[in-house]
């Protein structure tokens, strides 16, 4: 019998996925004596916080369902911790729960009821994921960092990252706001991926929804948070976002029948962390110590960083200015790296160097990169 099934055109749509293409660095890399440090992808390393241990166990016996808003006690902990620590006033039913950030970042488009004729908007260096939600949604993709040249493009949807995945590049309040004002002018929705605020490293880092930005006025405005990075939750799959409060309605609506719902025990978690700063001051401190040893390491082995003012990455190139020969050296030495070229199509010269590995792992990066000075 014939099997009737056609293949999938959005399968097909998509790009491979990016990380497949690294394996055989990973290979050498892992074959260095002293093992591999892997600095490719930005996956948390150090422990959860036993508050949010704590808080998900005594929640374990959850037998009902939870609600896609969120529990009022968790709306409440997110706009607190944005008004202490983003210098945002957003009231807690202007927040929604996601299950991590990625699947919001993947599903907007679609949400938003974006679609062939729409226009997304994503930075010319960025996180993948921005691209594919829109072409799950069937949109056109405009890679670019100046919204002044897209002529009589009016996109629907403009996405901003700051501090930058993968560049570290921060924009500051006076660049988001006039970006805010011509993407309003344009009737678009800005989407501002916020995961990294709390790294800013060389200068203030500034969300969509502060004042400076918003104008105290958050319409048409999102801002996308994780807590994988702040707290070392990546496991959990937990994130919120916040803004417009008739878009939060509209996504809460949708996402209540597309059943995406943070579990109880995850919301529990998330109010314990949201509702006290020291795991992510202690967790900031992680990464400027490991940031303050392997930037220097880097540099004395002949490596150029670019840009890198926030996010726990470094954007670095080589001499030959070919990221994959990059990626080769620093495979040699046992140190993998993300190639810039996963990023766009203008980063094909640097590669990205996560912060994400034990203090053991960074030491041992910059004892082996002494060796290549």
């Amino acid at each position: 019998m014939t099997n009737p099934a056609r293949p999938n055109p959005l399968a097909a749509a998509l790009a491979d996925y990016p990380w497949d293409a690294l394996a055989p660095a990973k290979q050498r890399a892992a074959a260095h004596p002293g093992g591999i440090v892997d600095l490719s992808i930005g996956t948390p390393v150090d422990d959860t916080p036993e508050v949010a241990v704590e808080a998900l166990s005594a929640a374990g016996n959850s037998p009902g369902y939870p609600t896609v808003a969120g529990t009022p006690a968790l709306r409440s902990a997110a706009a607190g911790y944005l008004g202490r620590r983003a210098g945002a006033d957003v009231a807690p039913d202007a927040v929604l729960p996601t299950i991590g950030s990625k699947e919001f970042v993947a599903w907007l488009p679609t949400q938003l009821a974006l679609g062939p004729d729409d226009v997304v908007v994503i930075p010319e260096a960025a996180y993948p994921t921005y691209e594919a939600g829109a072409v799950i949604a069937g949109c056109r993709v405009v890679a670019t960092d100046d919204l002044t040249g897209l002529g009589g493009v009016r996109p629907k949807l403009v996405w901003l990252n700051s501090p930058s995945n993968p560049t570290g590049r921060i924009a500051d309040a006076a660049k988001l706001r006039a970006t805010v004002e011509l993407a309003r002018s344009w009737g678009a929705v800005v989407a501002s991926d916020e995961c990294y605020l709390e790294f800013a490293w060389d200068a203030p880092a500034v969300s969509v929804l502060d004042p400076r930005v918003s104008g105290g006025d958050h319409t048409g405005l999102l801002a996308v948070h994780s807590l994988s990075k702040i707290a070392n939750l990546a496991g959990y799959r937990a994130g919120f976002v916040a803004g417009d409060p008739q878009i939060i309605a509209e996504l809460t609506s949708i996402r209540r029948h597309a059943g995406m719902i943070v579990s109880r025990p995850v919301q529990q978690a998330m109010i314990a962390l949201l509702s006290t700063d020291e795991h992510v001051d202690a967790q900031r401190e992680r990464y400027r110590a490991r940031r303050q040893l392997l930037r220097p390491a880097l540099e004395r082995a002949g490596f150029r960083v670019d840009d890198s003012q926030g996010s726990l990455y470094l954007w670095i190139s080589d001499s030959d200015g070919d990221c994959w020969k990059t990626v080769d050296r620093l495979a040699d030495l046992g140190i993998l790296v993300g190639p810039g070229a996963f990023y766009g199509k203008n980063s094909g010269d640097h590669v990205r160097v996560a912060l994400t590995a034990t203090d053991e792992r960074i030491q041992a990066a910059v004892e082996r990169l002494s060796t290549a000075s």
